[in-house]
C-alpha cells in the first residue's frame, strides 16, 4: 500500500476541509424545530419481509435478524469482506508498570492481512495491575492517534494521516493526552476493567479518497482501481471490521475476558460501534455516545442532520446506495430502532447530549424505545419511560440512555453512567488491591 504522502498536500487537504465546510453552510437551514418535524411510520422490527409476525426469540434470531442485517447492508452500511484468515498479532511493546505502576500497557500490531508492509494497526491496551484475571474490557476507536488518550509518554505516536493540524496532518509530541477527557483511563482501570483502542485513521483516514492507501482497497481485488458497487462497504464498515479483528486479538490474550467486553465510540465513532455491534453478536455490550445520523438517530425523523447531508458530506462512510435516499427517508426498508434492536438480547446503551440538537437527541431516544418489543421477545426490559428523560437522569435496564448537559462530547458523566452500566451487566469486577 502507498503512503497518503503520495498525494499532493494542498489535495490532501481540500479532500479533508470540504466536506466539513458542506456540513457547516447546511447546518443553517436545518430543522432544530420539533413542532415542524414532518408525521412518519417507522417500520416493524417484528414483521417479517412476507408479512407475517415475528412471536418468538428464536424466530427473531434465525429469520428476522437475518434479514435485517442484510437490509443495513445492501443500503447503508454495505457488505464487508468475509474474514481475512490472515489477519496476524505481533506484540511490539509491554510496560508491566505503566502510569506508576496501576497498569499494564499493551501495544500490539495488528496486520490485516498477515504482511508486514500491508495495511496495519496499533492496538493499545491496559490491563489493571492488581485486578483478578480474566478482567472484563471496554474497546473503542480514537480520533486522533493512541498517544491523544493519555499523557503516558510509553504510547507510540502514530505515523498515519491525521485529520489535526491541517497543515501537516501528522502527529506529534504536544498531541499527546489532548482527548484524555474522553477516555477517563485511570477511572477505567481503578473501576477493574481493561481499556483498549486503536486509531481509526490507520484503518482508514476519513477522507473520500482515504480508502485507496488503507483497508478498503488492501481487501479489494482491484486495489486502488476498485470501483464500489452500489452495497459495498464504506469507511464505517471498514472501521468496524477492525473492531472485530481487535476483539480477535483480546480472545488470544489471557489477562482479558474476551466475553465481556464493552463496545463503545462517540459521534461518527459511535455510528461505527453500532454497525460493528449488530454484526458481531460477540461484543457484550454496545455503547452509542452521540452518534446521531446514520447512528441511533432515527432516520425518518425531519431533526437535526439528514440523510441528504450526510451523505453529501461523508459519501465515503456508507455505501453508495445509500445517497440515493437523499431526501426520501421514507423509502428506506429499515430504520435505526432496528439497528439497535439488532443489538438483543445484549445490553445496548444510548446517550445523547442537551446541546447536541445536530445529533437529534430525541431521536436518539425513540431509537432505544423502539427498540424494546425486540427485547421484550427475550424477557429484557427496556428502558422503563415512554418519554425522553430529563438531563443528566439515567434511565433502562438492558437498554439504556441518558441525556447529558452539555454539548457533542464524551465525559467523565458518560463514562460514569457507562461504568455503571457494565458493572450491572458483568457482575461488578473487583477493583485493583
Amino acid at each position: 500500500m502507498r503512503p497518503l504522502s503520495h498525494l499532493p498536500r494542498l489535495l490532501v487537504l481540500m479532500l479533508s476541509t470540504i466536506a466539513l465546510e458542506d456540513a457547516d453552510a447546511q447546518r443553517k437551514d436545518v430543522n432544530q424545530d420539533e413542532s415542524q418535524v414532518v408525521a412518519y411510520t417507522l417500520p416493524d422490527p417484528l414483521k417479517l419481509a412476507n408479512g407475517q409476525p415475528v412471536t418468538t426469540a428464536e424466530q427473531w434470531q434465525k429469520e428476522r435478524r437475518p434479514e435485517l442485517l442484510e437490509l443495513f447492508r445492501s443500503n447503508v452500511y454495505g457488505h464487508s469482506p468475509a474474514r481475512v484468515p490472515e489477519t496476524r498479532f505481533q506484540v511490539a511493546q509491554v510496560d508491566p508498570q505503566a502510569l506508576g505502576g496501576l497498569a499494564t500497557r499493551k501495544e500490539i500490531n495488528v496486520f490485516f492481512t498477515g504482511a508486514a508492509a500491508g495495511p496495519r494497526m496499533t492496538l493499545l491496551l491496559y490491563v489493571p495491575n492488581g485486578a483478578t484475571k480474566p478482567v472484563p474490557a471496554f474497546l473503542g476507536p480514537n480520533f486522533d492517534g493512541n498517544q491523544t488518550v493519555n499523557a503516558d509518554p510509553g504510547i507510540t505516536i502514530t505515523t498515519a494521516w491525521t485529520r489535526t493540524p491541517a497543515e501537516t496532518h501528522s502527529a506529534d509530541e504536544s498531541t499527546r493526552g489532548k482527548s484524555a477527557s474522553r477516555w477517563e483511563v485511570e477511572k477505567v482501570l481503578m473501576r477493574g476493567y481493561a481499556t483498549a483502542t486503536f486509531y481509526y485513521g490507520e484503518v482508514e483516514p476519513d477522507h473520500a479518497e482515504g480508502w485507496k492507501t488503507s483497508l478498503r482497497a488492501a481487501l479489494s481485488p482491484k486495489g486502488a482501481d476498485t470501483v464500489f458497487a452500489d452495497d459495498a462497504w464504506g469507511a464505517i464498515g471498514a472501521w468496524s471490521y477492525a473492531l472485530s479483528r481487535a476483539l480477535d486479538y483480546l480472545e488470544t490474550d489471557k489477562d482479558i475476558d474476551a466475553k465481556h467486553v464493552a463496545l463503545h465510540g462517540h459521534s461518527r465513532l459511535g455510528k461505527t460501534a453500532l454497525w460493528a455491534g449488530a454484526s458481531d453478536e460477540r461484543f457484550a455490550i454496545v455503547i452509542s455516545n452521540d452518534s446521531g445520523e446514520g447512528g441511533a438517530a432515527l432516520t425518518r425523523r425531519n431533526f437535526g442532520e439528514t440523510t441528504a447531508i450526510i451523505t453529501k458530506s461523508f459519501p465515503h462512510w456508507f455505501c453508495p446506495r445509500y445517497a440515493t435516499y437523499a431526501n426520501a427517508a421514507d423509502k428506506l426498508p429499515i430504520d435505526q430502532h432496528e439497528l439497535i434492536a439488532l443489538m438483543a438480547p445484549r445490553p445496548v446503551y444510548v446517550a445523547s447530549a442537551s446541546e447536541d440538537l445536530w445529533a437529534d437527541p430525541k431521536g436518539e431516544f425513540l431509537s432505544a424505545k423502539n427498540a424494546e418489543p425486540v427485547y421484550r421477545l427475550f424477557g429484557k426490559a427496556g428502558l422503563g419511560v415512554d418519554e425522553p428523560p430529563a438531563a443528566d437522569h439515567p434511565v433502562g435496564d438492558v437498554i439504556g440512555y441518558h441525556l447529558r448537559t452539555g454539548k457533542h462530547d464524551i465525559t467523565a458523566y458518560d463514562w460514569e453512567q457507562y461504568l455503571n452500566f457494565a458493572d450491572r451487566h458483568f457482575a461488578k469486577p473487583k477493583a485493583p488491591r
